[in-house]
């Protein structure tokens, strides 16, 4: 049975973040009815400027390959995706269970994250960039910024040591790294989350279960 005292505190603190979010919205509703037309006029405008930036940035990305998670067929295509884009997350892999479960991931995050290409390479193919940067776990996540491999995701140690982790965690690490834009809850919300909600993709994938 629940201590009241604990009880009562915790509800004291539900009522004051709901106090705090009222307060935030009236300055708000406040601040609006003080526009005049002008004023509305210039945010409409503004805001459009905005949204046709977007849309054109979205369209340079999508031209060169953002937005999917697709397959670079030679070493020599490796280094002008590296080029061409300026966060890309590059997966080494191969035929095995643990590269397939960082393909779903990978998958998912290609999607939401339209400022970050994201490929895969099979290692065993591409020996002089696997020699070059050291690969020799797989899977290995190449970590690029600006024309320049800056981290690595090496396995599964970072995300909790299981294939069981979740997208979420994967992309508090990619964050990290600033190889994506993260805008979402701080890293221990995510990690509280991600211990209460965690996904397997092991349940949703359908392939094989070989590994190294």
């Amino acid at each position: 049975m629940e201590n009241p005292k604990v009880q009562e505190i915790l509800e004291r603190q539900v009522l004051n973040v709901v106090k705090a979010v009222e307060d935030k919205l009236d300055e708000e509703i406040s601040a609006l009815d003080r526009l005049d037309s002008d004023d509305i006029e210039a945010l409409r405008e503004r805001r459009l400027q905005q949204m046709k930036k977007m849309a054109e940035k979205r369209r340079q990305y999508l031209a060169l390959g953002h937005g999917e998670y697709s397959e670079i067929p030679s070493e020599k295509e490796f280094f002008s995706v590296v080029k061409s884009s300026e966060r890309l997350v590059c997966h080494f892999y191969r035929e095995n269970w643990p590269c397939k479960v960082m393909d779903k991931h990978m998958s998912i995050l290609a999607k939401q994250h339209m400022e970050t290409r994201f490929v895969k390479i099979q290692a065993e193919k591409s020996p002089f960039l696997s020699e070059r940067l050291k690969i020799i776990v797989l899977p290995t996540l190449a970590l690029v910024r600006k024309g320049k491999v800056e981290d690595y995701v090496v396995g599964f140690d970072e995300l909790g040591g299981t294939d069981e982790f979740s997208t979420e965690e994967l992309e508090e690490r990619l964050a990290k790294a600033q190889v994506i834009i993260f805008e979402g809850e701080s890293s221990q919300s995510i990690v509280k989350s991600s211990a209460q909600t965690k996904r397997s993709v092991r349940q949703s994938a359908n392939c094989d279960s070989n590994s190294d």
